[in-house]
């Protein structure tokens, strides 16, 4: 479980073909302290879980870096099937009990694929307003809670045409969302009570 307020934006320092699945390995810098193979970390709002620490056959990693395994499932639903080394994602380690929860309930699993559609300054602050399908946009609402590319934002607008977030010069500065171009591709995790009520009312709805 995690909350959806990055930590730190990591690199992709290597990666590996593995048969139908691929092999990522992050620099976690400074958040590899304490991380043990078997932990799950969320990488641009993804849970993935550590496989392997540091050192790899063959070639040597500093010992910040994990090691991720990704199966096909997961490369297609994510935009993991096209990155590069050298790209920086969101990365925030699980939340432990007894810590503050200052985003809200994030499971990191990708429920699909947002597109940037239009994006507007205001000052400092940007305005980015995406498409999703419809299934996912009709588990939004304003003010309530989404997850893009990991971080814990709140909806401005959302309906049937897409919706939009506003983001602080913080935001910005220390996530990858201030590199996010027209037509770039994000990782969207809706919430979860958003889907339990979605859930209940498919389930209410009338059979015909």
């Amino acid at each position: 479980m995690f909350t959806g307020l990055v930590e730190s934006k990591v690199p992709l320092v290597g990666l590996r073909e593995c048969g139908p699945g691929k092999r990522l390995i992050f620099n976690l810098g400074a958040l590899a302290q304490g991380v043990c193979i078997g932990d799950s970390i969320a990488l641009a709002g993804c849970c993935l879980t550590v496989v392997e620490i540091g050192v790899e056959i063959g070639e040597e990693f500093p010992p910040t870096c994990c090691h991720f395994e990704l199966g096909s499932e997961t490369l297609s639903k994510t935009s993991f099937g096209v990155i590069q080394v050298g790209d920086e994602v969101n990365c925030e380690r699980s939340l432990q009990v007894g810590q503050r929860l200052g985003g809200h309930y994030v499971t990191g699993h990708v429920d699909g694929l947002g597109q940037v559609t239009q994006i507007r300054d205001e000052g400092e602050w940007r305005f980015i307003e995406f498409s999703a399908s419809q299934s996912l946009l009709r588990q939004m609402a304003p003010k309530g809670s989404v997850t893009i590319d990991g971080v814990s934002l709140t909806l401005v607008r959302a309906d049937d045409g897409g919706f939009s977030v506003a983001l602080i010069p913080h935001t910005l500065s220390v996530t990858t969302l201030g590199k996010l171009r027209e037509g770039s591709q994000v990782h969207l995790e809706t919430d979860i009570l958003a889907k339990y009520v979605a859930r209940q009312l498919t389930s209410l709805a009338p059979s015909h």
